[in-house]
């Protein structure tokens, strides 16, 4: 390791976070990939459109406004996970997979499907105000 990352221990997550990103976007364009953000996300990409509330066929057009605001409503969110958990894959497992307790046992990727990203985006806030998740 580095030593400038050794007194700095930000810096490994910061430098996580930026390769995660850099792995989202969509080869020679300023777009965050579906294909890629699926593939982080265990599913297929017609599991991502659904999930984004989108038709499949829409995701074949990644650059459209509609596409990329809810795909960077997903990244938003992984991103503030990230904050919280220091890994951008801990935190893309915990959007998957972890139920909600206080949103009836759902998991974020459930809620954000459902319409309810700003819901998750409140559940983070709270986590890191000190409330028991």
């Amino acid at each position: 390791m580095p030593v400038d990352t050794m007194l700095h221990p930000d810096a490994v997550t910061q430098s996580g976070v930026a390769r995660f990103m850099a792995s989202l976007q969509e080869p020679r364009t300023p777009y965050i990939s579906p294909d890629r953000l699926a593939e982080v996300l265990g599913m297929s990409k017609s599991g991502l459109s659904k999930a984004l509330g989108l038709h499949r066929n829409t995701l074949r057009n990644p650059g459209s406004d509609t596409v990329q605001g809810k795909l960077q409503e997903v990244v938003r969110i992984i991103m503030r996970a990230t904050e919280l958990c220091g890994d951008p894959d801990r935190a893309a497992y915990w959007f998957r997979n972890e139920p909600i307790a206080a949103y009836r046992n759902q998991t974020a990727l459930e809620l954000v499907a459902a319409g309810h990203a700003r819901a998750v985006m409140q559940f983070i806030e709270d986590l890191e105000n000190g409330a028991n998740g």
